[in-house]
């Protein structure tokens, strides 16, 4: 499966037997190594819960730039594990890659609401999903806060 944010160049592929030992390699050093689960834990996570996840390599035309799992379970859409390598940071793509999550699920699942579970303390990462239209909910569990774009 292949999902293309055309504007954007992004696109969503399934992991498989090609990109699966470049997926694994992705890192995202963050200020907290509890902030962000490695693509090997998330890859494994979403075997065991293979009915309501699906996780992706994202890349920017064919250069793969990070990784992210998306939950589709009860209508309740989460955009989890989401992570754009090192070495790409800081040049948009994060954006441009939460952009293509978000159209995958209103064009895939009609989603009107789109959650993502942020730990507490990344302050970083509330601001990066607030600038994108996110906003913080009631809903706190485990230490992560869950914020939430309401979609037209």
């Amino acid at each position: 499966m292949i999902f293309t944010e055309m504007i954007q160049l992004i696109e969503l592929r399934t992991i498989n037997e090609d990109n699966f030992q470049q997926c694994i390699k992705l890192k995202a050093n963050v200020e907290n190594e509890n902030y962000v689960d490695s693509v090997i834990y998330s890859l494994a996570e979403a075997w065991v819960f293979y009915k309501d996840s699906k996780p992706f390599a994202i890349y920017d035309n064919d250069k793969m730039i990070g990784f992210v799992s998306i939950y589709v379970g009860e209508k309740n859409y989460q955009i989890i594990n989401f992570l754009i390598d090192d070495a790409l940071r800081h040049q948009g793509l994060g954006t441009k890659a939460a952009k293509a999550c978000i159209n995958y699920l209103q064009k895939e699942y009609n989603a009107d609401k789109v959650s993502v579970p942020v730990y507490l303390e990344n302050t970083v990462a509330q601001k990066f999903w607030e600038k994108l239209g996110f906003v913080y909910s009631d809903n706190i569990e485990d230490g992560y806060v869950f914020m939430r774009l309401y979609l037209s």
